[in-house]
């Protein structure tokens, strides 16, 4: 048995429930090791039930052989697992209450004996999750391999008069012929005034020169994520960019001096936040300094001034502090740490002052 299952089988024990139903892609797939779609998973101590259609049962079969019985879905969704809990004998029964909608729940409950439980559960996949293994580390080290490489090629095409949306495109060819499966989200180009909105929607608003250009890219590979930002500027440096840039980046470099085994997550983000507001520039950074990264581009846990949990080694996520002038521009640097037994390791490079 995969370990990962045992652990989460301790967790349901804890819970008092006799099995946990899985309807999140990430939460599948994390306890599968199979990259799951549009699928269900029914897990028990009494065995492991993989529900899906006829686009994924015969794939499902050769890479869960051994690990889960696969159930095609012939009429019924909600009939096919109400019927895998019977066949498993479990009757109270967690299922994920961030993912499954209500109307699908009233379905589910509906078609269950009436004396089947269904027991609302929150992140018990996903805790487990937050610590990463070394197959997983491998994964996410090539993404960011990738998106490094990227962020280089793209350099000598950013010039004055190519649309964001060029930009963008050029991005997503680089990815799919340097080995990554897809971007992991949507690329995020933003040039002069557009950068001082933190998630800008790409445009057709041609690059100019002396302006900074923010891009905002992750890699898919094999299922695991990469999501980094690397602000430029076309032409000559101006005054205000350069003191908005050294300020984001010494806020970075301040909060990763925090990271280490032990370390209270609020102090990542207050040491970073502290850092920009005695620069007169507090109003300007509004977002969490960063989040979690793996088999979703934002998973736990939360590098936020309000989180009240502490590091582990084997947690790995972004730090990506950013300064916002409206009208004017934006500048945002955003790297991956991994939190080691030693301190930290910074995945996506050594930052240079």
């Amino acid at each position: 048995m995969i370990p990962r299952l045992k652990k989460i089988f301790s967790e349901l024990k804890q819970e008092k429930l006799e099995g946990l139903l899985l309807n999140s892609a990430a939460n599948i797939s994390y306890l599968t090791k199979y990259l799951s779609r549009d699928s269900y998973l029914v897990i028990s101590s009494q065995g492991n039930i993989y529900i899906t259609d006829s686009r994924y049962t015969e794939e499902a079969k050769i890479n869960l052989k051994g690990l889960a019985t696969i159930k095609k879905i012939n009429s019924s969704l909600f009939k096919t697992i109400a019927l895998a809990c019977e066949e498993l004998g479990i009757k109270r029964v967690g299922f994920e209450e961030r993912y499954l909608a209500f109307a699908e729940y009233q379905k589910i409950k509906s078609n269950l004996h009436k004396d089947v439980a269904l027991i609302p559960t929150h992140s018990l996949v996903e805790r487990l999750r937050q610590v990463k293994e070394e197959g997983e580390l491998k994964k996410i080290r090539q993404a960011i391999k990738i998106t490094l490489r990227a962020f280089e090629f793209i350099q000598d095409f950013l010039k004055p008069g190519i649309k964001e949306i060029e930009v963008a495109a050029e991005l997503e060819h680089f990815i799919r012929y340097n080995g990554g499966c897809t971007s992991a989200i949507e690329i995020i180009v933003a040039s002069g005034p557009n950068a001082a909105y933190p998630h800008h929607i790409t445009s057709q608003k041609k690059l100019r020169n002396h302006e900074p250009v923010l891009i905002d890219m992750g890699v898919d590979f094999s299922g695991y994520k990469s999501d980094l930002t690397r602000t430029f500027f076309l032409g000559k440096i101006t005054f205000l960019f350069r003191k908005v840039y050294n300020t984001v980046k010494e806020a970075q470099e301040r909060a990763f001096r925090q990271i280490k085994p032990g370390a209270g997550v609020s102090k990542i983000d207050t040491a970073a936040r502290q850092y920009i507001t005695q620069k007169g520039y507090g109003r300007c950074f509004g977002h969490n300094l960063g989040h979690g990264v793996g088999l979703e581009v934002h998973e736990a846990p939360s590098i936020s001034a309000k989180e009240n949990n502490t590091l582990e080694s084997g947690m790995v996520f972004t730090v990506e502090p950013g300064i916002y002038l409206p009208g004017k521009f934006g500048v945002r640097i955003e790297d991956i740490a991994l939190v080691t037994q030693q301190g930290l390791e910074i995945l996506s490079g050594v930052i240079n002052k």
